[in-house]
């Protein structure tokens, strides 16, 4: 009698055609960061998240019928020592507003240069397509930026990057937990969750009532939560990671 194995137990057995290519991809990045920071190169995390409509009301739609509501694009960029001392950029997403922003890129890469020189600009690219083996077999597992890397709300390009004397790099997809981003987006969130009716003016007449939420305020209160040393720490857990993947796959 035929037997099932468990859904479980085949996804841990089974193997991409492509594990060996994302390894690679992954230890040329790595080996591309070390040799950028010994060079003097400062590694900055530029990268953004979404905030729902419901995250910061604190409505729950789940169940019921209504139209969707916008969310909110936090873009922002960290490192070591802290948030990048530049002003952040919180963008509307609708269907009105889905082009990603001309010069903005720009605008962070002079900001950064004139705070920290020269950096490592590390972003991860959504919309990057899967790596292919080349005639020879070996990958085409390229850490630097060859072509413009697009997030939802901006355009990061090479050249531009090159120009104020940075570097872009995009992280290999499958070790997204190499961004402490991913972290201090986390943290912005519960803040949020924890401390959005403190943040929230109501109003009452009549006929309707009223409830304002001061969201820029909201956002950049859980933004200083993230101080300069617990973003220490998430770059000192990212580093034990990237420590570990460069005696493993070297």
């Amino acid at each position: 009698m035929p037997h099932c194995a468990n859904p479980l137990f085949r996804n841990i057995v089974l193997r991409s055609p492509f594990d060996g290519v994302k390894r690679k991809q992954c230890l040329q990045y790595l080996q591309t960061l070390r040799r950028l920071q010994f060079d003097g190169f400062k590694t900055v995390y530029l990268g953004e998240t979404e905030i729902p409509e419901s995250l910061a009301t604190g409505e729950d739609f789940r169940g019921g019928l209504c139209v969707p509501s916008p969310s909110w694009c936090v873009v922002h960029a960290g490192g070591s020592q802290g948030w990048v001392p530049w002003r952040y950029r919180v963008f509307l997403r609708d269907e009105l507003s889905v082009r990603p922003e001309d010069g903005f890129f720009a605008e962070f890469c002079k900001a950064a240069r004139k705070t920290y020189g020269k950096c490592a600009v590390v972003v991860k690219d959504a919309r990057r397509p899967e790596a292919r083996p080349t005639e020879d077999g070996e990958p085409q597992a390229q850490a630097r930026a060859r072509s413009v890397v697009h997030l939802t709300s901006i355009a990061c390009c090479p050249d531009v990057a090159k120009a104020c004397g940075h570097e872009l790099l995009c992280l290999p997809s499958p070790y997204n937990y190499l961004n402490p981003l991913d972290l201090a987006w986390s943290s912005l969130k519960w803040f949020i969750i924890n401390n959005r009716r403190e943040f929230c003016l109501q109003s009452i007449d009549s006929v309707y009532a009223y409830q304002f939420l001061l969201l820029s305020d909201l956002i950049s209160k859980g933004m200083e939560q993230v101080s300069p040393s617990k973003w220490r720490t998430l770059i000192n857990k990212v580093r034990r990671w990237e420590n570990y993947y460069l005696g493993k796959f070297s």
